[in-house]
């Protein structure tokens, strides 16, 4: 016999209630928040773990994902934030000793915003902890089978993109 979940059950109840419910929508909508929820727990958990809060931590990914290296025009614009939001979360970031803000090589009016050994440590820290789970969920799978679930998803998310606002952060 297969094995059952939580969602299983949900979609039995409400099958009766809504006799037009599609089991395998709702089944996949419900299996799809409810990882989300768990992914945004575990995430959560991390953060507390090392101490960061959400922005903090938003502000460290956005950084390293530019090398570890920006300007705080750029760092505004990969947050969605108005300059003077991002001052202020540097501000605290330098305080921690989480990055350092340098006079620019290219432009002697621009500063450079750079991860330090530690913040680059912690954001390491705090991303490992989330990728082990999401390796641990989808380690269930093969890779072809991922790889179709990755394509799955793609195709759902284009749908989504294309009404609008479903591709931001």
């Amino acid at each position: 016999m297969e094995r059952r979940d939580w969602t299983d059950g949900h979609v039995e109840r409400w099958k009766p209630v809504l006799p037009h419910l599609d089991p395998d929508i709702e089944g996949a909508v419900t299996r799809m928040k409810k990882l989300s929820v768990h992914l945004r727990r575990v995430r959560e958990q991390s953060l507390a773990d090392f101490e960061l809060d959400r922005q903090e931590f938003d502000t460290l990914h956005k950084l390293a994902g530019r090398g570890g290296k920006a300007a705080p025009s750029e760092l505004a614009a990969d947050l969605d934030l108005a300059p003077a939001s991002v001052t202020g979360r540097l501000d605290a970031l330098e305080r921690r000793g989480f990055v350092r803000r340098t006079p620019s090589t290219a432009d002697r009016r621009r500063v450079d915003v750079e991860l330090t050994d530690e913040g680059r440590s912690t954001w390491l820290g705090a991303m490992d902890v989330l990728g082990h789970e999401e390796y641990r969920l989808l380690g269930t799978l093969d890779k072809g089978e991922r790889a179709l679930l990755n394509d799955m998803l793609r195709r759902i998310m284009l749908v989504a993109e294309d009404r609008g606002g479903a591709g931001r952060n």
